[in-house]
Protein backbone atom coordinates (compact mmCIF):
# COMPACT_ATOMS: atom_id res chain seq x y z
CA UNK A 1 0.00 0.00 0.00
CA UNK A 2 1.10 3.51 -0.75
CA UNK A 3 2.21 5.61 2.21
CA UNK A 4 1.12 9.24 2.33
CA UNK A 5 2.03 11.87 4.90
CA UNK A 6 -1.02 13.79 6.07
CA UNK A 7 -0.56 17.47 5.23
CA UNK A 8 -3.73 18.60 6.98
CA UNK A 9 -3.36 20.30 10.36
CA UNK A 10 -7.11 19.82 10.99
CA UNK A 11 -7.56 16.72 13.19
CA UNK A 12 -11.18 16.22 12.05
CA UNK A 13 -10.14 16.13 8.41
CA UNK A 14 -7.19 13.87 9.16
CA UNK A 15 -9.41 11.36 10.98
CA UNK A 16 -11.94 11.33 8.13
CA UNK A 17 -9.16 10.86 5.56
CA UNK A 18 -7.72 7.94 7.51
CA UNK A 19 -11.14 6.24 7.64
CA UNK A 20 -11.66 6.59 3.87
CA UNK A 21 -8.12 5.43 3.01
CA UNK A 22 -8.13 2.45 5.40
CA UNK A 23 -7.14 -0.75 3.62
CA UNK A 24 -5.94 1.07 0.50
CA UNK A 25 -3.29 3.52 1.72
CA UNK A 26 -1.39 4.25 4.93
CA UNK A 27 -1.86 7.81 6.19
CA UNK A 28 1.15 8.85 8.24
CA UNK A 29 0.75 11.65 10.81
CA UNK A 30 1.63 15.23 9.92
CA UNK A 31 5.22 15.80 11.05
CA UNK A 32 5.80 17.91 14.13
CA UNK A 33 7.35 21.22 13.22
CA UNK A 34 5.96 21.29 9.69
CA UNK A 35 4.55 24.75 10.42
CA UNK A 36 1.36 26.41 9.28
CA UNK A 37 0.74 26.76 5.55
CA UNK A 38 -0.87 30.00 4.40
CA UNK A 39 -3.83 29.03 2.21
CA UNK A 40 -3.90 32.05 -0.08
CA UNK A 41 -4.63 30.41 -3.43
CA UNK A 42 -7.81 31.43 -5.24
CA UNK A 43 -8.97 27.85 -5.80
CA UNK A 44 -9.49 24.66 -3.80
CA UNK A 45 -6.93 22.87 -5.95
CA UNK A 46 -4.41 25.64 -5.39
CA UNK A 47 -4.76 25.45 -1.62
CA UNK A 48 -4.61 21.64 -1.57
CA UNK A 49 -1.41 21.74 -3.63
CA UNK A 50 0.12 24.45 -1.42
CA UNK A 51 -0.39 22.31 1.68
CA UNK A 52 0.71 19.04 0.08
CA UNK A 53 3.85 20.59 -1.44
CA UNK A 54 4.90 22.29 1.80
CA UNK A 55 4.59 19.10 3.86
CA UNK A 56 6.13 16.95 1.10
CA UNK A 57 9.17 19.24 1.02
CA UNK A 58 9.40 19.22 4.82
CA UNK A 59 9.00 15.44 5.19
CA UNK A 60 10.81 14.35 2.03
CA UNK A 61 7.91 12.00 1.28
CA UNK A 62 4.64 11.94 -0.66
CA UNK A 63 2.09 14.13 1.13
CA UNK A 64 -1.70 14.27 0.91
CA UNK A 65 -3.83 17.37 1.45
CA UNK A 66 -7.30 18.51 0.59
CA UNK A 67 -9.24 21.73 0.49
CA UNK A 68 -13.01 21.86 0.74
CA UNK A 69 -15.56 24.52 0.00
CA UNK A 70 -19.29 24.82 0.55
CA UNK A 71 -20.78 26.53 -2.51
CA UNK A 72 -24.20 28.03 -1.82
CA UNK A 73 -26.10 29.01 -4.96
CA UNK A 74 -28.09 31.82 -3.31
CA UNK A 75 -24.80 33.39 -2.16
CA UNK A 76 -23.19 33.27 -5.59
CA UNK A 77 -21.05 30.26 -4.66
CA UNK A 78 -19.88 31.63 -1.30
CA UNK A 79 -18.32 30.74 1.05
CA UNK A 80 -16.46 28.53 -1.47
CA UNK A 81 -12.68 28.65 -1.20
CA UNK A 82 -13.04 30.80 1.95
CA UNK A 83 -15.25 28.28 3.79
CA UNK A 84 -12.78 27.71 6.65
CA UNK A 85 -12.32 31.47 7.12
CA UNK A 86 -15.84 32.67 6.27
CA UNK A 87 -16.31 34.53 9.55
CA UNK A 88 -12.74 35.84 9.48
CA UNK A 89 -9.21 34.65 10.13
CA UNK A 90 -9.11 32.25 13.07
CA UNK A 91 -12.89 31.68 12.94
CA UNK A 92 -14.25 28.58 14.69
CA UNK A 93 -16.70 26.10 13.16
CA UNK A 94 -19.45 27.80 15.19
CA UNK A 95 -18.46 31.26 13.94
CA UNK A 96 -18.57 30.18 10.29
CA UNK A 97 -21.86 28.36 10.77
CA UNK A 98 -23.43 31.38 12.46
CA UNK A 99 -22.42 33.67 9.60
CA UNK A 100 -23.78 31.25 7.00
CA UNK A 101 -27.13 30.88 8.77
CA UNK A 102 -27.41 34.65 9.16
CA UNK A 103 -26.81 35.22 5.45
CA UNK A 104 -29.25 32.43 4.50
CA UNK A 105 -32.00 33.64 6.87
CA UNK A 106 -34.31 35.08 4.20
CA UNK A 107 -33.99 32.26 1.66
CA UNK A 108 -36.72 29.62 1.49
CA UNK A 109 -35.97 25.93 0.94
CA UNK A 110 -36.11 25.87 -2.88
CA UNK A 111 -33.42 28.56 -2.89
CA UNK A 112 -31.12 26.82 -0.41
CA UNK A 113 -29.33 24.52 -2.87
CA UNK A 114 -25.62 24.04 -2.34
CA UNK A 115 -22.79 21.63 -2.87
CA UNK A 116 -19.69 20.57 -1.01
CA UNK A 117 -16.63 20.38 -3.26
CA UNK A 118 -13.30 18.84 -2.24
CA UNK A 119 -10.04 18.72 -4.14
CA UNK A 120 -7.55 16.18 -2.80
CA UNK A 121 -3.93 16.38 -3.91
CA UNK A 122 -0.73 14.41 -3.47
CA UNK A 123 2.70 15.93 -4.04
CA UNK A 124 5.81 13.79 -4.49
CA UNK A 125 9.45 14.57 -3.69
CA UNK A 126 10.37 14.49 -7.40
CA UNK A 127 8.09 17.51 -8.00
CA UNK A 128 5.18 15.55 -9.48
CA UNK A 129 1.63 16.02 -8.21
CA UNK A 130 -1.82 14.62 -8.83
CA UNK A 131 -5.24 15.87 -7.77
CA UNK A 132 -8.88 14.79 -7.94
CA UNK A 133 -12.24 16.37 -7.14
CA UNK A 134 -15.31 15.13 -5.30
CA UNK A 135 -18.71 16.85 -5.20
CA UNK A 136 -21.97 16.21 -3.36
CA UNK A 137 -25.16 18.21 -3.97
CA UNK A 138 -27.60 19.09 -1.22
CA UNK A 139 -29.46 21.76 0.74
CA UNK A 140 -28.49 24.18 3.51
CA UNK A 141 -31.01 23.82 6.34
CA UNK A 142 -32.29 26.71 8.45
CA UNK A 143 -31.16 25.14 11.73
CA UNK A 144 -28.34 22.76 12.73
CA UNK A 145 -29.22 19.10 13.27
CA UNK A 146 -27.06 16.27 14.58
CA UNK A 147 -23.97 15.96 16.73
CA UNK A 148 -21.51 14.23 14.41
CA UNK A 149 -19.22 15.55 11.73
CA UNK A 150 -17.67 19.01 11.82
CA UNK A 151 -17.72 22.36 10.07
CA UNK A 152 -20.94 22.95 8.13
CA UNK A 153 -22.08 19.31 8.51
CA UNK A 154 -24.99 20.13 10.90
CA UNK A 155 -26.76 22.27 8.26
CA UNK A 156 -25.90 20.40 5.06
CA UNK A 157 -28.35 17.71 3.95
CA UNK A 158 -26.95 15.80 0.96
CA UNK A 159 -29.49 14.83 -1.70
CA UNK A 160 -28.57 11.15 -1.26
CA UNK A 161 -29.19 10.96 2.50
CA UNK A 162 -33.00 11.01 2.74
CA UNK A 163 -33.11 14.36 4.54
CA UNK A 164 -30.41 13.67 7.10
CA UNK A 165 -27.57 16.13 7.60
CA UNK A 166 -23.98 14.94 7.51
CA UNK A 167 -23.95 15.53 11.29
CA UNK A 168 -26.84 13.05 11.72
CA UNK A 169 -25.15 10.31 9.69
CA UNK A 170 -22.84 7.60 11.02
CA UNK A 171 -19.26 8.07 9.77
CA UNK A 172 -19.50 5.11 7.39
CA UNK A 173 -22.74 6.45 5.90
CA UNK A 174 -21.23 9.90 5.47
CA UNK A 175 -18.11 8.45 3.85
CA UNK A 176 -20.25 6.53 1.37
CA UNK A 177 -21.48 9.75 -0.25
CA UNK A 178 -19.31 12.66 0.95
CA UNK A 179 -17.33 15.05 -1.19
CA UNK A 180 -14.08 14.25 0.65
CA UNK A 181 -14.51 10.49 0.28
CA UNK A 182 -15.31 10.88 -3.42
CA UNK A 183 -12.21 13.00 -3.99
CA UNK A 184 -10.00 10.57 -2.07
CA UNK A 185 -11.39 7.52 -3.88
CA UNK A 186 -10.82 9.22 -7.25
CA UNK A 187 -7.29 10.11 -6.19
CA UNK A 188 -6.56 6.55 -5.05
CA UNK A 189 -7.80 5.20 -8.38
CA UNK A 190 -5.26 7.46 -10.12
CA UNK A 191 -2.44 6.50 -7.74
CA UNK A 192 -3.16 2.77 -8.06
CA UNK A 193 -2.96 2.77 -11.85
CA UNK A 194 0.25 1.19 -13.11
CA UNK A 195 2.63 3.90 -14.30
CA UNK A 196 3.16 4.08 -18.03
CA UNK A 197 6.83 3.61 -18.96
Amino acid sequence: MIELVCASANPDKAAEMAEVLEGRAVLLPRPDGAGEVVEDADSLEGNALLKARAVCDFAGAAALADDTGLEVDALGGAPGVRSARYAGSGASYADNLARLLEEMHYFEMPQRTARFRTVAAVCFPDGASVSAEGVVEGLVLAEPRGTGGFGYDPVFAPDEAGGLTFAEMAPAAKNAVSHRARALRALLAMLEKPSVP
